[in-house]
């Protein structure tokens, strides 16, 4: 990450600041001379929230601060492109109101608006911003963390923005691997091989019409000290590529945007990689089952049936349906951790992306405590959730005449009855996200910008240092 958010000691005199004010009795401490301070209560009169002051040689821009905490993140959002007009490359962001939670929407949403995905242009037009300082009540800690949560979406988009022609399932893994160097969690990576002998039926199954084998990576962080005796686990969706299979997608709007479904497992990848640099006491393993899934002439058909890593017979009617494939063996294979609680995440299914769009995360499963803590922590990052009901009734709509399972539901409620399919395969108290409206932008979007979001990080973040508390 090109961007060092670091702790300001005390106030400059001559950078370029943003001052964070309620009123403009919050300025009295600041010497500006009264032409100053008459434009600046004059704008604050006409309900601007954002007054620039230019000296010249330094910029300091006024921000009335907002109610909410994303309404912060999105007026650092506005900002931003005037100050990277001014070529500023250091700025620091001074909470004169003493609202530290303040102070962090507005830094997370500057941070967060300065990312760039440039690697394959010849002429890289970079930001000017290097470094936000925070002059705040957050201490070091604070500022560790909110560098570890940036740094965690930064990968995650990163992942997600990446073209197929480079993150094939092996390179994801070898990605993965040196990501848990840097930030200090263990990797293990499980080969065609081993994914055989462990008769992942699923996984290998959609991997059958490509021409790169699967993999199945595992991550963990288990600090010395860690407040769960039992592990939390989160599984990720790693199809790098989805055709559709055989069940060929269009191409408008569909197809030629699927380099993007595996952004559930991107979000687990940045989610393990934040946590990490954060260092929090809390023992967490993520599981990314990775492959593409496309139409070659070894590739599994609709009418198939096939056997999951427990058993579980399945036949396929939809070979578009394969997400819930991986993540069946990979939900099965987490039984071993004997785990406190399981999260999946996935850019599963068209039916949750048309029922609330992008702006937020469909949810479902059986588990209420971690439901309600979820929906707590999207409040707080503004990833929001929609639960939707998971009545067993939906069991109906997979029943198969020729196997245990078939994996796609009826015409009606699509994502729930996704959701009750990978319940199959779990014994323990389980929740899952569908991020398939959230997950990639056609077009900018808040400080979110184009391409992938990286949601789900933050979300995660925010809820498993709220456990680690």
């Amino acid at each position: 990450m090109d961007l060092l958010i670091s702790l300001a000691k005390h106030i400059p005199d001559s950078q370029c600041m943003v001052l964070l004010c309620q009123s403009i009795d919050d300025l009295s401490s600041f010497s500006f001379s009264e032409e100053e301070k008459n434009y600046i209560q004059n704008s604050f009169d006409k309900d601007n929230k954002s007054v620039t002051i230019n000296r010249y040689n330094q910029f300091i821009f006024v921000q009335k601060t907002d109610e909410k905490l994303e309404g912060n993140r999105l007026a650092a959002k506005a900002l931003h492109s005037s100050i990277c007009q001014e070529k500023i490359a250091h700025i620091t962001v001074v909470d004169l109101s003493n609202q530290p939670k303040v102070a962090w929407a507005f830094t997370e949403g500057l941070a967060l608006s300065n990312y760039q995905f440039l690697k394959y242009f010849t002429d890289k037009k970079k930001n000017s911003l290097k470094e936000i300082s925070l002059h705040s009540a957050n201490g070091e800690e604070e500022i560790n963390q909110l560098n570890a949560v940036i740094e965690g979406t930064y990968v995650a988009k990163d992942l997600v923005n990446e073209p197929f022609s480079y993150l094939t399932a092996m390179q994801y893994s070898q990605d993965i691997e040196k990501m848990g160097e840097v930030a200090g969690f263990k990797v293990e990576v499980l080969h065609k091989k081993k994914i055989e002998a462990l008769k992942m039926g699923g996984l290998l199954a959609v991997n059958k019409g490509s021409i790169d084998p699967p993999t199945f990576s595992i991550m963990e962080w288990k600090p010395k000290t860690h407040s769960n005796s039992q592990p939390i686990v989160l599984v990720g969706k790693g199809i790098v590529y989805d055709t559709g299979g055989l069940s060929l997608k269009p191409t408008a709007n569909s197809m030629d945007m699927m380099k993007c479904d595996m952004g559930g497992s991107a979000a687990v990848v940045g989610t393990m990689y934040a946590i990490a640099k954060a260092k929090l006491n809390l023992h967490v393993i993520g599981l990314v089952p990775a492959t593409d899934n496309r139409p070659s002439g070894n590739a599994y058909a609709p009418g198939d049936v096939i056997t999951m890593h427990d058993g579980t017979t399945v036949e396929v009617l939809n070979t578009d349906a394969e997400g819930r494939l991986i993540l069946a063996d990979a939900l099965s294979f987490a039984k071993n951790y004997k785990p406190e609680l399981v999260i999946d995440l996935a850019t599963l299914t068209g039916a949750a992306a048309r029922a609330i769009g992008k702006r937020g995360v469909v949810a479902m499963g059986n588990d209420e405590g971690t439901m309600q803590e979820l929906k707590e922590s999207g409040k707080n990052v503004h990833e929001r959730i929609a639960e939707m009901p998971f009545w067993d009734d939906y069991k109906e709509d997979l029943k198969s005449p020729i196997a245990d399972l078939k994996n796609l539901g009826g015409a009606e409620a699509g994502a729930i009855t996704a959701g009750k399919f990978l319940e199959h395969f779990t014994d323990y108290p389980y929740t899952h996200l569908d991020i398939a409206g959230p997950a990639f932008l056609l077009a900018p979007y808040a400080y979110h910008g184009k391409g992938g979001t990286g949601v789900g990080v933050r979300l995660l973040f925010d809820f498993l240092k709220t456990k680690s508390e």
